[in-house]
């Protein structure tokens, strides 16, 4: 058995252990089917910039696996980072993975969600790529239905809707200006980026001639 079927098999123990994920089945499916979406991001960014790919891969399906601590904790979203590194690292020095690997894994894990690890590690593109991977995922075309639905999008006044969309543009531009730990990386985030800007600059054209002639 692989690297990497070990930890699909950890992967999925810890999803299907999860007291809040038993009770939230669409919760933890939508995080596993993300895990998986995010470790073929990092397989293509490891690819194309010959990094190492075994080791990106099993970054991307790890990443998000503190979730399943999280609802039993008092920590927030932000502290998932920590806590999958913290959870993943006893189960990666079981795996035929130099400990460089293994710190490099966890490191990424850990500062993917906001930048910040608690124990020491350097920012390189091997470990900036999980975080990149993971952007890479988020900002892909099922996020801009997730998001709409998480703001009750349908049954928001025209004026809300139209500032909601207006936000979401300022974003999408500011997100566009921030750096990613690779060139692959960068574009493959930039081309989602740039299609959510033009799902949303055309959905606000709509509103903005939905009430006067």
């Amino acid at each position: 058995m692989t690297n990497i079927q070990k930890t699909e098999i950890f992967l999925l123990e810890q999803f299907q252990n999860c007291a809040y994920y038993k009770e939230h089945p669409a919760d933890g499916e939508y995080r596993l089917q993300h895990s998986y979406r995010v470790a073929h991001a990092a397989r293509e960014i490891a690819r194309r910039e010959g990094l190492d790919e075994e080791g990106l891969v099993i970054g991307g399906l790890l990443h998000d696996v503190g979730y399943s601590l999280i609802f039993e904790s008092e920590c927030g979203w932000i502290e998932h980072g920590r806590m999958s590194a913290r959870l993943a690292r006893p189960f990666l020095e079981q795996l035929n993975l130099s400990p460089e690997r293994v710190q490099e894994i966890c490191y990424g894990i850990a500062i993917h969600a906001d930048g910040k690890s608690d124990f020491p590690g350097e920012d390189t593109a091997f470990a900036l790529s999980i975080g990149d991977a993971d952007d890479v995922d988020r900002f892909d075309a099922y996020r801009i239905y997730d998001a709409m639905e998480y703001a009750d999008f349908r049954n928001l006044k025209i004026a809300y809707k139209r500032k909601w969309l207006r936000e979401k543009i300022d974003w999408v531009n500011w997100r566009l200006e921030q750096r990613s730990g690779t060139e692959t990386a960068r574009q493959m985030i930039a081309q989602r980026l740039l299609y959510q800007r033009q799902y949303y600059e055309k959905v606000l054209e709509q509103m903005e001639h939905s009430e006067t002639v």
